[in-house]
């Protein structure tokens, strides 16, 4: 069973909607200790990231020892960037600090009449690693994106994609994946990320 984590930052519906649409099996916890007994964490989320300070605590706790024990774990678009150790939108919060670095806004570029926040579809391009959570897309593949913030490019990405810059649209290591793109809104490219994180959690 899949636990999908409500934190109050956005809108379930769709997530739950492509999960039911993909025959998986799914609860929204209503309490940390479900954390423990469930197949694969989802944590979804739109919005500031002050929001993830609703994770703070026992929530944080039971994420972080769930995934140690080697639970997969999918971040979506603000959920990825919880991954992360903090963000400058909300420097006072914490992120669960599984992947290195801080999230930072991205640049509009008016000559390029690239503007912030950035909504609509991009392409991914993918890095030359091995990815469990990309199998069978193309590099070029277009997902919805709606953000303002952004990861850096580290080790840990494994696709990219470039909006006055380049940050990083997809993290994977290990159990722990991160898209910060909307998969149950990017069609049959989004399904089937969503696919590969079932497979990746034995399913």
């Amino acid at each position: 069973m899949i636990a999908l984590i409500d934190y109050g930052a956005g809108n379930l519906t769709s997530v739950r909607k492509a999960l039911t649409a993909l025959g998986a099996d799914f609860v929204v916890p209503a309490s940390p200790g479900a954390c423990a007994a469930a197949s694969a964490l989802i944590v979804p989320g739109v919005g500031n990231f002050a929001a993830t300070a609703a994770l703070e605590g026992e929530w944080r706790d039971a994420i972080a020892a769930a995934v140690k024990t080697g639970t997969p774990l999918l971040g979506i678009c603000l959920g990825m960037q919880w991954l992360f150790e903090g963000s400058d939108e909300a420097p006072e919060v914490r992120g669960l600090g599984t992947m290195p670095g801080r999230i930072e806004r991205l640049q509009s570029d008016a000559a390029a009449r690239l503007k912030v926040p950035h909504v609509g579809w991009n392409a991914l391009t993918m890095s030359d690693r091995s990815s469990r959570i990309l199998r069978g897309l193309p590099s070029g593949a277009a997902v919805y994106f709606t953000h303002s913030f952004a990861a850096p490019v580290t080790a840990d990405c494994v696709a990219s994609t470039s909006h006055g810059s380049t940050f990083a649209s997809v993290v994977e290591r290990d159990n722990i994946f991160g898209v910060q793109f909307h998969p149950e809104k990017s069609g049959d490219a989004g399904l089937q990320i969503l696919r590969n994180f079932l497979e990746a959690c034995g399913r």
